[in-house]
């Protein structure tokens, strides 16, 4: 049974710092780029991060200098350091892990991350 489960998510001040974590397991090939998602209120999902199994990450604009992503091949884990938070950032924040092979995505159920002002 496939599990993609996130954690780390909170409430914190704007200027401040969480790290999310996420968890992969279950999925038969190995898995691929893995990568972060954020969904606010009243928009559509967003990519944030991705971070491939042997390259470099890539990151949205609007996190580019705030946001860290790294990963754990031998332990099918991905991280997402967010520092210098604002609250344009709200939003609940999915992991998705990529199968090789057959490019099936697994989504997490999110995380709400909070940034007050």
């Amino acid at each position: 049974q496939v599990q993609v489960v996130e954690s780390g998510g909170g409430l914190v001040q704007a200027g401040g710092s969480l790290r999310l974590s996420c968890a992969a397991s279950g999925i038969i090939y190995q898995i691929g780029t893995m990568g972060w998602y954020r969904q606010a209120p009243g928009k559509q999902r967003e990519w944030v991060a991705s971070i491939p199994r042997s390259d470099t990450p890539r990151y949205a604009d609007s996190v580019k200098g705030r946001f860290t992503i790294s990963r754990d091949n031998g332990k099918n884990t991905v991280s997402l350091q967010m520092d210098s938070l604002k609250p344009e950032d709200t939003a609940v924040y999915y992991c998705k892990a990529d199968q090789m092979i057959t490019n099936r995505g697994y989504w997490g159920q999110g995380t709400q991350v909070t940034v007050s002002s």
